[in-house]
């Protein structure tokens, strides 16, 4: 059983942060919760087992945090406003890659935007956004594949 019920994180924090910024489709949203659901199974883990450095249910690291800040969003300010909106008081805008769910959502899909190929045409091609993940999320240095992605949306969807 994942640690969050993917439905509700769907439906109320997935859905209602990608509306207000703009940036939601069927196909964002299947994107960002399987995300979620390959990076920490679906809310398990909030930070990254062994020595690892990355944070929050979308499993980002501090590192691609900064860079989306210092080299996208900086060229975005109505996004950029829009995602200092969602943070909170505290603690620092890092440590809500863990704390706050609708700031970890935002980032992620702001991950996703800024990468040169469009999103896959189809939300329910499952293999497609697993592609996709990999490509433009976990990357050549990562340890998970489209396949392990296909296998956990599947696995914790029919839980």
């Amino acid at each position: 059983m994942p640690g969050i019920n993917p439905i509700q994180l769907r439906d109320t924090v997935i859905v209602p942060t990608l509306d207000y910024l703009g940036l939601s489709s069927p196909v964002a949203v299947n994107l960002v919760l399987g995300t979620a659901i390959q990076e920490s199974g679906c809310g398990t883990y909030l930070r990254q087992l062994g020595q690892g450095p990355a944070m929050g249910i979308f499993q980002m690291e501090p590192a691609t945090e900064n860079d989306i800040w210092a080299n996208y969003l900086r060229y975005k300010l109505d996004l950029s406003e829009r995602l200092q909106a969602l943070l909170a008081v505290m603690p620092a805008r890092t440590a809500q890659l863990a704390t706050n769910l609708a700031y970890a959502a935002a980032m992620c899909r702001v991950h996703y935007l800024r990468q040169p190929d469009p999103l896959p045409k189809d939300a329910n091609d499952i293999e497609a956004l697993g592609r996709y993940w990999k490509r433009f999320y976990n990357t050549s240095m990562g340890k998970g594949t489209a396949d392990e992605f296909v296998r956990n949306w599947t696995k914790v969807l029919k839980s």
